[in-house]
């Protein structure tokens, strides 16, 4: 089947089965090149800034060095 053929074909599917469409070209052309990618399964550590106190006080210093120069 030709691109020319595929896309009437892509374009009348619902929105559910396009998205499901990219996914699998996504994951389709990151396996080609040998890029890795989130397993569905896994589980991965989300960093947050919700209580880094010490990182909100290295920007505040930053900011009031910046205010100070200018």
């Amino acid at each position: 089947m030709s691109l020319t053929e595929l896309f009437p074909a892509v374009k009348n599917l619902p929105r559910a089965d396009k998205l499901r469409l990219m996914q699998f070209l996504v994951i389709d052309l990151a396996q080609e090149e040998g890029v890795p990618l989130l397993a569905a399964d896994a589980e991965y550590p989300v960093r947050t800034p919700l209580n880094a106190f010490d990182a909100a006080d290295t920007l505040l210093r930053m900011l009031d060095t910046h205010r100070d120069e200018t």
